[in-house]
């Protein structure tokens, strides 16, 4: 099958679960379900992490994604390249193994650079699970606080590389903050029935999830969001089978879930306008992001090309501005910086959207223009 690039963008879309899907099925209720619809979630930043729930769930707030977080349909762990994501809490061991062991085998060189050996981070693993074994729960300082009274140097880069390695090698996950920190427990207690699929299986649940929450899209955007081999990326859309669909979209193979293309794809509406936060997979899911942006915005969204993306208005399932936020106890001053000329009917409509920002942070918005 052939698709057109337009086409293909609605299908994408609604993949994103930010369009409402073809027949208008809902299939996604909840934190748990958006998350395992998507596969993993970029985290890095919890803020727009936790937006990124709220722009797929209408009439959540930041406090019942929290909310959820503690019931533990989410977690956050370092799952692939190397980067914290929102993954389901039971898939949270497997995807740490399949997809992290790369990033782990090339740990050695950073811990060369940071003037720590392989005994030093065994023995902070050793530390930070007697200190949280029995249902225990630290914030990021306590944890580097335990660690220096053991003797362990915690300084620059150290302690982070140290909780990151915990991690990777499946002892410790994120669980929700407390207050402004990250906070630490055991694997094994905040999730004691993880699923434990065979290898071949977790290829193809991996590779199912992210062409059905993405797609279409390419192989190769499979490889790098994974950060799988060019041969493991291969073997999980086999494995997928039937699921997913081969189509070409301007003459370039892609994948996407297979339902999906049972009936048309649902075109934008007059007035659909989007605005989503910094990291959101809309963006960080693909490494070819021309679908969605032009070229000549793309500094805009990333500047200097640093992997620090901004926070984008998408309008038709196109960026068409940028924005950044300032809160205070009772306000959300929204700085919109806009990428193609938006006339005075488009700005309301952008306001608009931003409604249901404020709503989700519980605050009164002020959107300001340039």
């Amino acid at each position: 099958m052939e698709l057109s690039p337009q086409q293909a963008l609605d299908l994408r879309m609604s993949s994103l679960l930010l369009r409402a899907s073809p027949g208008g099925a809902d299939r996604a209720t909840g934190v748990a379900e958006v998350v395992t619809w998507l596969g993993a979630m970029q985290a890095q930043d919890l803020a727009s992490g936790l937006w990124s729930f709220g722009t797929r769930l209408p009439g959540y707030t930041d406090s019942d994604v929290t909310a959820a977080l503690e019931r533990r349909e989410a977690l956050r762990t370092w799952p692939m390249r190397g980067t914290i994501h929102f993954v389901p809490s039971r898939d949270a061991r497997w995807m740490v193994e399949l997809m992290g062991v790369r990033v782990l085998n090339g740990a050695a060189r950073r811990r060369e650079q940071l003037g720590l050996s392989e005994e030093t981070a065994v023995q902070a693993m050793e530390v930070l699970g007697a200190a949280l074994t029995g249902g225990g729960r630290l914030s990021r300082s306590e944890c580097l606080a335990v660690l220096a009274d053991k003797g362990i140097d915690t300084s620059g880069q150290r302690g982070y590389h140290l909780l990151w390695y915990a991690s990777q090698r499946g002892l410790l996950c994120i669980a929700p903050n407390i207050g402004n920190e990250q906070s630490f427990v055991l694997l094994d207690e905040w999730v004691p029935d993880p699923h434990r699929p065979e290898r071949d299986e977790a290829l193809g649940t991996i590779a199912l999830r992210y062409f059905r929450g993405r797609g279409p899209t390419t192989r190769q955007d499979f490889a790098g969001w994974t950060g799988l081999t060019a041969a493991d990326a291969k073997r999980g859309i086999a494995v997928a089978g039937d699921a997913l669909a081969r189509v070409t979209v301007d003459g370039v193979e892609t994948y996407v879930d297979a339902a999906l293309l049972d009936t048309a794809p649902v075109p934008p509406g007059d007035d659909e306008v989007l605005v989503l936060p910094a990291f959101d997979e809309y963006l960080l899911g693909y490494k070819d992001r021309s679908l969605m942006v032009a070229d000549e915005h793309k500094a805009a969204i990333i500047p200097g090309n640093n992997g620090v993306f901004q926070s984008t208005v998408v309008r038709a399932g196109r960026v068409v501005a940028t924005w950044k936020r300032t809160l205070t106890k009772s306000r959300v001053r929204i700085a919109v910086q806009p990428l193609v000329p938006l006339h005075s009917s488009d700005r309301a409509e952008v306001e608009g959207a931003f409604e249901q920002y404020a709503q989700f942070v519980d605050r009164t918005p002020e959107v300001r223009w340039p």
